[in-house]
């Protein structure tokens, strides 16, 4: 059986198939999307409702966390509130101008929110914020 085509009309394809590689990019980027904000926080909490006035702001802020259970944490490390007013003490005397973000848990008694705040207030932090879930 003979040829059809001569060899020498054969041409050799120079450039690189990129759908494959766009298919990929696509996936990646939306597994990104859908997985970093389940990241993002790492204790459970059920944040209070409440509106939020201006995007908040990123400048390396700390953070202090209390979950349903009353338990203190503090950048994501559980801490007595001897041991959290000790490392908000120190932190006070490195980073003077800190912000200090309070997340608690909408059932967490009122009480132990405010000597979190008063804890804060005792050695001079004065940049703190409340976070609260936003809206929907």
């Amino acid at each position: 059986m003979a040829r059809r085509a001569p060899l020498t009309s054969i041409r050799r394809m120079g450039d690189i198939n990129l759908t494959p590689l766009m298919d990929l990019t696509f996936i990646l980027l939306i597994t990104f999307i859908i997985t970093f904000p389940l990241m993002e926080q790492g204790i459970p909490l059920d944040l209070p409702d409440g509106r939020q006035r201006d995007a908040i702001q990123e400048d390396q802020p700390r953070e202090i966390s209390i979950d349903r259970d009353g338990q203190l944490f503090y950048e994501a490390q559980p801490m007595s509130p001897l041991e959290l007013e000790d490392a908000i003490a120190e932190l006070a005397l490195r980073e003077p101008n800190v912000r200090v973000y309070v997340r608690a848990d909408k059932n967490v008694p009122y009480g132990a929110v405010v000597r979190v705040l008063q804890s804060l207030q005792d050695v001079n932090i004065t940049r703190i914020a409340l976070v609260t879930r936003a809206d929907s």
